[in-house]
């Protein structure tokens, strides 16, 4: 049998924020057609590459 490759690892994270922001951001992301998940993972990405926000 031929050993398949792990698939990524995820992890839930828990923070508190604003609901306002929060509220905006996901409505932001439906009109877009983004998952909310997609654009939080593409800027922890960004940060700890350039360490810009």
């Amino acid at each position: 049998m031929a050993a398949t490759a792990p698939g990524p690892q995820k992890m839930k994270l828990d923070y508190i924020v604003d609901r306002k922001i929060y509220d905006e951001f996901v409505k932001l992301c439906s009109r877009k057609g983004f998952a909310p998940h997609v654009i939080i993972e593409k800027a922890m990405k960004k940060f700890s590459e350039t360490g810009q926000v």
